[in-house]
């Protein structure tokens, strides 16, 4: 581990544009549980559905009470603070090698943590609206309400915006992080499987010098990577930087 980390540390020293993909596993260290793994959620059943039934668009639609009870008990994360794979990457970006970061994840971690260019390609438990009017709310109108929650202006359903089965991507933000991926000299790539489609094919944009892989399971990634780290992505980022560990950043 310890010749793995030394390289990566090289990779990243000579790096001018990196972009960060990442996935689950970034926020692990947070407190937030992996969907996929041994233990994840999606290998758990809620009154006798899956979740991938209870997160589609349709499922929504036709049972937003039983949605909005599965959603505030297990996607809602509230407590989770930023861990050190995040303050490294908002480090990062302030030294301006960080060019971008594409995140499947919803937990909007990669802000709180003070960076801005950031792809959430599956939108964030942040940002909540009107589905009648557009007014915008934040989690507090999630958190604080019972049952489905209505907008205070027409009384519309408010809708997280994420994008459930069965929906579509932001094209927009598919497009910057597409762009950034193409443009970018080193990738690395951070606890995803890469089972997730359009996220998956995303790789298929860089062409960049280093492609690096740092996940606890194999991906499909790892043949064409210059660099693969198995480990806790927390744990291997606080080790390229320690310092993030103390200032706090």
């Amino acid at each position: 581990m310890s010749e793995a980390i030394g390289r990566l540390r090289r990779v990243v020293e000579q790096s001018k544009r990196i972009v960060f993909f990442g996935g689950a596993g970034v926020s692990t260290a947070s407190g937030i549980p992996d969907f996929r793994g041994a233990e994840g959620l999606y290998r758990r059943e809620f009154e006798g559905l899956t979740p991938e039934m209870l997160l589609s668009a349709s499922f929504f639609y036709l049972h937003p009470e039983v949605f909005f009870r599965f959603y505030r008990a297990h996607m809602l994360h509230p407590e989770a603070k930023p861990n050190t794979a995040h303050r490294v990457l908002c480090e990062w970006e302030k030294r301006d090698i960080l060019r971008g970061i594409v995140t499947q994840n919803i937990d909007g971690l990669h802000r709180r943590a003070g960076n801005r260019r950031v792809y959430e390609l599956h939108g964030s438990v942040y940002e909540n609206y009107c589905m009648d009017c557009n007014a915008f709310y934040g989690l507090e109108k999630i958190l604080g309400s019972e049952g489905i929650p209505r907008c205070d202006r027409c009384g519309g359903v408010v809708k997280p915006w994420v994008v459930l089965y069965g929906e579509a991507p932001d094209k927009y933000t598919v497009m910057g992080a597409c762009r950034e991926i193409s443009n970018c000299d080193t990738l690395i790539v951070a606890g995803t499987s890469l089972s997730v489609e359009p996220a998956a094919s995303m790789l298929d944009y860089f062409h960049g010098k280093r492609l690096v892989v740092i996940n606890d399971e194999p991906t499909p990634a790892d043949a064409r990577a210059d660099l693969v780290i198995r480990g806790d992505v927390a744990a291997v980022m606080g080790e390229i930087q320690p310092a993030s560990r103390e200032n706090g950043a």
